[in-house]
């Protein structure tokens, strides 16, 4: 069982920067595919991006590439979402989720959810 718990949201405005921080409790954090979503009101929750167990892998939505990374430290149980570039469009619920095997971009593959972490970007 995994328990997340995402951080780091907040009002930013355009052309800005952020760093979400989702902290993990449970054992197999550091054996779980961590990834980021997102849900703008009135829209479906998209995927962001993933990382894999060991960080040496990661897989980017089309629209966050270049300006979104995504991190993980084992040792702290936590991954990070660093945003640059911040456009309105970003504005939305920011969701940290864990999955056991492989990358995945499907919601329905991923089986803990964090609370999410509201973002917000201003023009």
């Amino acid at each position: 069982q995994v328990q997340l718990v995402e951080s780091g949201g907040g009002l930013v405005q355009a052309g800005g920067s952020l760093r979400l921080s989702c902290a993990a409790s449970g054992r197999t954090f550091s054996s779980s595919v961590m990834g980021w979503f997102r849900q703008a009101p009135g829209k479906e929750r998209e995927f962001v991006c993933a990382i894999s167990w060991s960080g040496g892998s990661t897989y980017y939505a089309d629209f966050v590439k270049g300006r979104f990374t995504i991190s993980r430290d084992n040792a702290k149980n936590t991954v990070y979402l660093q945003m640059s570039s911040l456009k309105p469009e970003d504005t939305a619920v920011y969701y940290c989720a864990a999955r056991s095997g492989g990358l995945a971009a499907l919601r329905g593959r991923y089986e803990h959810w964090g609370q999410g972490t509201q973002v917000t970007v201003s023009s």
